[in-house]
């Protein structure tokens, strides 16, 4: 052990301002700033006030005039339309400022609003560095979600422009977005001026006159815009997050502390350096995506990954080892999900024989808890280390991470290693009390959060302290649920909701969960809480077998309920479980256990609008229905 992981820590917390003024240092000011930390309107704190810069100039002009104009900034690998784009970072810098212009020529200026409804193509980033090239806001939603929700975003929002495309792909499938642009425009109060749209091949949209401009054509005769500098602290973007309610709440990020931070976890996390392929298989319309796939990469001088496929399917279980051999990718970050979908149709790792993946040093996961299983699957096949890192849409980096650049620390399967630099994390009881290590709770962050983090919701402080702040005062609010072992390593066993209590015995999901996938036979599993009169709350498992296996399934099941009764206890009265095709999921990858829990309890509920495939839920229901003292 260096230490100096300790060290860095220690000064994050102790010397916060000494820390992030170092930090900042790697980025280039327009204009300096005259406090690191601005704690005047506290609990409301501001990171670099007075500063001046420029997003984009940051992640890609300084690049092109430091020795970097030949250098891949960008390579768009779709294996869908069978293509692939690659863009130095002069050419990307130049294709943003042309299109930059296009904004400025339909009357976009700084702190107007642009939504961004595209697909995973060159053309989205493009966009997003546009706006933030000459100071106006972007606030990507995710392609192809239902009109009602992207109304929604447009009434909060209120753009003056949508960024949109002709159509995405979904696998094979084509989804038509226009359509879906023109009914959430129907749909919304609020109604934007201009639409641009960027034709695919792959399907044509129809264009509304005096609304509708084609962005090809419009890109052709644009002037190349310069950028404009903003203040530290004025947003560089708004990205809705989905609440408990169904009402999404749009997390402010800003432009000074999101670039020092970001610049800072590409080196101290992830251990890249300039040059090095850094590949986020995310979408931009995740949080992921504007960290990992736009924002971070290009501000390191890295080269960074747009990949519009899936982890399996496109064609095969080899998709992500075929894009890590031919880019050359040194460390690749995405969601455990993807690894459950490979381990399901490949689990003895064939596909990977095929491949040369000498450049392949980590493998980064979050989005949701690796399991161990997970973990110890991937490790074995990749031989690389495995790191899970914890984090929110609300942080934009890192809460907890294994800080591969500072200190590789010893990994612990099932935990994201330690707090990130910048985070002081305690556990807490329901009634705001710190519990010692071991103890289970929920995790607070104390206050101010590092730079990068969000200052507050768009347009509504009242509903960030009500949410963040009021219920434990002093810290912010992760709503997550774990607990902090006597080594400091955190243990994130799921959404404090995802707690449930049976007869009296406060138990985790999480832990269930875990166990569960441990199974040989098991690919992937979720584990919720359903009324009984009897217990208050029990646990009911869903399963999906992975490829190959012809046992008996009850004979499975039964397994799984020893092992459950084994490791966690006979309290935990887990003793049904269905086998099932596929799990509800976000496009993201996350199960939709709160959505699942409505179902098995016969309470109301809305079809998501993340939802992949809206069919599962009734399949869930169906098996649910065949377990007899499960409400209906």
């Amino acid at each position: 052990m260096t230490g100096e992981y300790e060290k860095a820590f220690k000064k994050s917390i102790e010397q916060p301002d000494k820390f992030w003024d170092e930090a900042a240092q790697q980025i280039e000011w327009h204009k300096p700033y005259t406090k690191v930390l601005d704690d005047s309107q506290a609990p409301f704190y501001r990171w670099f006030t007075g500063g001046e810069l420029n997003t984009c100039y940051n992640a890609l002009d300084f690049h092109v005039k430091n020795g970097r104009a030949d250098q891949l900034a960008m390579i768009y690998d779709s294996p869908v339309t069978n293509s692939i784009q690659k863009f130095t970072y002069t050419q990307l810098r130049d294709r943003v400022a042309k299109f930059a212009g296009v904004l400025l020529e339909n009357g976009i200026k700084k702190g107007d609003r642009v939504i961004i409804y595209m697909p995973m193509i060159p053309e989205a980033m493009i966009g997003m560095l546009a706006c933030a090239r000459i100071g106006a806001i972007h606030s990507v939603v995710f392609g192809g979600f239902a009109p009602h929700e992207l109304a929604i975003r447009i009434n909060d929002a209120r753009p003056t422009l949508i960024l949109s495309a002709s159509c995405g792909m979904e696998g094979s499938k084509i989804i038509e977005y226009k359509p879906l642009l023109d009914k959430a425009i129907e749909l919304a109060q609020h109604k934007p001026e201009k639409c641009i749209i960027y034709q695919r091949p792959q399907a044509k949209a129809g264009i509304i006159a005096d609304r509708d401009i084609d962005w090809v054509e419009a890109e052709k005769s644009a002037k190349p815009a310069d950028c404009v500098f903003v203040q530290a602290t004025d947003p560089l973007y708004i990205i809705y997050t989905s609440g408990s309610t169904g009402i999404p709440k749009g997390v402010v990020r800003d432009n000074g502390g999101h670039a020092v931070a970001l610049k800072w976890t590409m080196k101290n996390i992830y251990n890249m350096e300039p040059g090095d392929v850094f590949w986020a298989a995310s979408d931009v319309g995740w949080v992921v995506g504007h960290s990992y796939i736009v924002y971070a990469p290009l501000l390191a001088g890295c080269t960074t990954i747009m990949y519009e496929g899936k982890p399996v399917g496109t064609p095969d279980p080899g998709a992500f080892w075929r894009v890590i051999s031919q880019h050359n990718v040194k460390a690749l970050f995405c969601a455990p999900t993807a690894f459950r979908a490979i381990k399901k149709e490949d689990p003895n790792g064939e596909y990977l024989k095929k491949y040369n993946l000498s450049s392949f040093k980590y493998l980064f996961q979050a989005g949701e808890r690796l399991d161990p299983d997970t973990y110890y699957w991937a490790s074995n096949l990749l031989k690389v280390p495995v790191i899970d890192h914890w984090w929110q849409t609300e942080t934009g980096w890192a809460i907890a991470a294994n800080c591969m650049g500072l200190e590789p620390l010893p990994i612990k399967a099932g935990s994201p290693t330690k707090s990130a630099p910048g985070y002081q994390i305690t556990v807490m009881d329901s009634n705001g009390r710190i519990l010692p290590n071991e103890k289970e709770g929920t995790f607070a962050v104390k206050l101010p959060l590092p730079p990068g983090t969000f200052p507050t919701l768009w347009q509504n402080d009242k509903k960030f302290r009500e949410s963040y702040l009021d219920p434990f005062p002093g810290y912010y609010f992760t709503g997550d649920g774990g607990y902090i072992d006597k080594d400091g390593y955190l243990f994130i066993m799921g959404r404090v909701d995802d707690v449930i209590n049976v007869a009296g015995h406060r138990l985790s999901t999480g832990e269930m969960e875990e166990v569960v996938a441990s199974h040989k036979d098991i690919a992937e599993c979720a584990v919720i809480g359903v009324a009984d009169d009897l217990r208050g709350e029990i646990p009911f498992g869903f399963v999906i077998l992975k490829n190959g296996v012809n046992r008996d399934p009850k004979e499975i099941l039964q397994e799984l309920y020893a092992m459950v009764r084994d490791q966690i206890g006979n309290f935990a009265y887990f003793r049904n479980a269905v086998i099932v095709r596929q799990l509800p999921k976000t496009r993201s990858g996350k199960i939709l256990r709160s959505t699942m829990r409505k179902v098995a309890n016969g309470e109301q509920f809305s079809i998501p609008s993340t939802i992949d495939d809206p069919n599962i839920l009734g399949e869930i229901k169906e098996a649910l229905v065949r377990v007899d003292h499960v409400k209906k």
